[in-house]
């Protein structure tokens, strides 16, 4: 069964946040109807433009009954205005007002009255500010609040805001837990692009303004997706994306010119490889004016790059930003690069601080059309671990904070996992790189340094299952990340419930009980996983379910030296591998401290005996017992909790959740029998309330 041919429940879940379900209310439907007469938009018209007023006109059509008639001027006593500045008196006005909006994608919602006619004008500097307008007046709508008096401007805090696809061109999706690629199948680009049409709407419904459409990871069939061969292709799916303000970008294959171009060598100061770039760029260009640019992985995990060359990453990077420079296009440089050759035995060589040691020595170095992309952490996407310190020490160079919305480390949207209070903290923690005050969010966004680029990217959960993330509750780490990359300053609570209504509807009980889940869910899969910020107890390759010693004597540096005294790594000053003096005091100070060091990345610094009493006045393997049996049991609770809405949700998206959340408790108590009876078995230390270990 195609998604066009859905019933009403498939349509519930293949909608996600965007359902637009009829208002029950009467007397608040009744006014919404008031102004859902008309939609006046004067032109020109844009894609952009054109794409907003059908968004306004199919959501009044689905949440009312009735599609308000489309003019270019207002008639009626009430009406709405979309638009952009200088296309009426009536929109410079309300984009002039006391709460101006000058950034490009800035918008006002603003209730108007002038001659006896009220309007309520949806109006931004740019067409993309008018459509991001137009999806939060919808958004207002869906979560049953007024809009007799709106006097709403807003404008994003960061300006890229960017997803990145890791996906192959057989169709597969390295990391992807829901389905296959809505792209690509069988080495080709897909014919039919209904579905990237309705993704595209679902990333703009919050702000999403770029996208990398192929795995960073480019293979032999990727690695063409710059030639001749596939532009055209590639040209087509960005039309997709262009009419919903959505920039296209391409992960390119560091050695195409070699791969692609025949030369003998992908050297960045190489005068023939200069060339070879730049006769690509201007054919990308050719057939795609707005491209965005290259995202690039190399050096890393077997990827090549400049190091092969005795080149540096400043170097490798350049030679990619001069190509670009004259089209406006950037280059997206990853951080992630390190030796995923240690070997276990090597207590000194430390993963955490490949990424600064690196990359620290060349800021100032990377042209002004590069911008670095960091991990949030050190490492790789674990349930906890600390900031990367990368973040406050390039003050001269434009970067980007890179999260992970697919769950690859939290549940692989098999557990429910809300990620937004996870990405609260990064984007909260105060580097101190100019004084206080100096969070990530101001960081990645470049207003600290000055920084003309900046923003967040982050690597997408969907597939092309129906209801794109597998778990239907985790469809709301995907809007999460939107709502939080255009407005750090949300809180999880804000975005849950806009979430929870939006998906299933404003009933108190349904709201607060899902709401529940999401907000607690994170602490939970913490609890009964890997304990103290140690990471890394899952099975290699696919990183799926508990294997305490997976990684353990692994090439990865990834490793939590256990043994029959203690846990932890060392990653001290004083007695370590030196990771603490990457951060600015005094963070640097309270990692290094034993007294200071907070207790859910305790393990992540320092390795203590398993009798060492935290701050919260456990011992380590008391505390390791307890969250493990606490954790279990609350995912126990989600199923009842989630039980009790039964008759309040269409029966295929209660079903389907009941399932992954029955599966979830099941395999939480794996974890904490697995890890609780590793941790016995190796301590020889019983639990003192005497549960069950094995």
């Amino acid at each position: 069964m195609g998604e066009r041919s859905m019933n009403r429940q498939q349509e519930s879940a293949y909608a996600g946040w965007l359902r637009y379900a009829p208002v029950t209310d009467t007397k608040l439907a009744e006014a919404y109807r008031s102004w859902g007469s008309e939609l006046a938009v004067p032109g020109p018209l844009t894609e952009v433009l054109q794409a907003a007023a059908a968004e306004l006109t199919e959501g009044f059509r689905s949440m009312l009954g009735r599609r308000p008639v489309r003019r270019s001027e207002a008639t009626q006593p009430q009406a709405i205005l979309l638009g952009v500045r200088g296309q009426s008196a009536e929109i410079d006005q309300a984009l002039s007002g006391k709460a101006a909006v000058p950034a490009p994608d800035g918008y006002v919602i603003r209730t108007v009255a002038a001659e006896g006619c009220r309007r309520i004008v949806v109006a931004g500097e740019s067409d993309k500010g008018a459509l991001y307008a137009a999806f939060h007046l919808l958004r207002l709508m869906q979560n049953g609040e007024t809009l007799e008096e709106l006097d709403i401007a807003e404008a994003p805090a960061n300006g890229l805001r960017m997803m990145n696809q890791w996906d192959n061109m057989d169709g597969s999706i390295e990391r992807g837990y829901a389905g296959k690629s809505i792209f690509y199948a069988d080495h080709e680009m897909v014919k039919d692009t209904f579905r990237v049409r309705d993704y595209a709407r679902l990333l703009a419904s919050v702000g999403i303004n770029a996208i990398s459409i192929n795995n960073v990871n480019v293979h032999h069939y990727e690695t063409m997706l710059i030639s001749e061969k596939y532009l055209p292709d590639v040209a087509r799916i960005a039309g997709v994306f262009r009419a919903f303000g959505i920039v296209t970008y391409l992960s390119i294959n560091y050695a195409s010119p070699i791969q692609l171009g025949g030369l003998a060598t992908a050297d960045p100061l190489d005068e023939e490889v200069k060339a070879w770039w730049q006769e690509k760029a201007e054919a990308i260009y050719r057939h795609i004016p707005d491209f965005g640019g290259f995202l690039v992985k190399a050096d890393s995990e077997f990827r090549p790059g400049p190091f092969t060359y005795g080149r540096d990453h400043a170097d490798g990077a350049n030679v990619l930003a001069d190509a670009l420079q004259p089209y406006g296009g950037i280059v997206i440089w990853r951080c992630f690069v390190y030796d995923c050759l240690q070997d276990w035995r090597d207590r000194k060589t430390d993963r955490a601080r490949a990424a600064y040691d690196h990359f620290t020595p060349l800021d100032g170095r990377f042209r002004d059309n590069v911008i670095l992309q960091i991990k949030n952490g050190p490492m790789d996407f674990q349930v906890r671990e600390p900031v990367s310190p990368l973040f406050g020490a390039l003050p001269n160079t434009n970067q980007v904070l890179e999260l992970q919305v697919t769950q690859e480390y939290t549940g692989q949207q098999k557990h429910v996992c809300f990620l937004v209070p996870q990405w609260k903290e990064v984007l909260e923690f105060d580097t101190y790189a100019r004084g206080e005050g100096s969070t990530v969010a101001e960081i990645a966004s470049g207003k600290l340094f000055g920084r003309r680029l900046g923003g967040i990217a982050a690597v997408s959960n969907i597939g092309d299952d129906l209801n794109w993330t597998g778990h239907i509750l985790a469809q709301a780490n995907l809007y999460g990340y939107g709502r939080l990359t255009w407005n750090p300053g949300l809180s999880s609570e804000q975005i849950v419930q806009e979430w929870v209504s939006m998906t299933f509807g404003c009933d108190p009980q349904l709201v607060s009980a899902i709401s529940r889940i999401l907000l607690d869910s994170w602490e939970v899969y913490e609890s009964y996983t890997a304990p103290l910020g140690v990471g890394w107890m899952v099975n290699p390759n696919h990183h799926y379910g508990p294997n305490v010693d997976g990684y353990e004597y692994s090439k990865w540096g990834t490793y939590h030296f256990a043994d029959l005294r203690g846990i932890g790594v060392d990653r001290t000053v004083q007695s370590g591998t030196g990771y603490t003096a990457q951060y600015q005091a005094p963070n640097a100070g309270m990692y290094e401290s034993l007294e200071t060091c907070p207790d859910e990345l305790l393990l992540f610094f320092h390795h203590v005996p398993y009798t060492h009493k935290l701050q919260s006045g456990k011992t380590v393997i008391q505390h390791i017992y307890d969250t493990h049996f606490e954790g279990a049991a609350r995912a126990e609770q989600f199923v009842s909790d989630w039980s009790a809405l039964e008759g309040r949700i269409e029966t295929d998206r209660f079903s389907q959740v009941l399932a992954r959340l029955q599966d979830q408790a099941d395999h939480a108590k794996e974890w904490r029998d697995q890890i609780n009876t590793y941790f016995f078995r190796k301590s020889g230390i019983a639990d003192e309330r005497g549960r069950e270990i094995y």
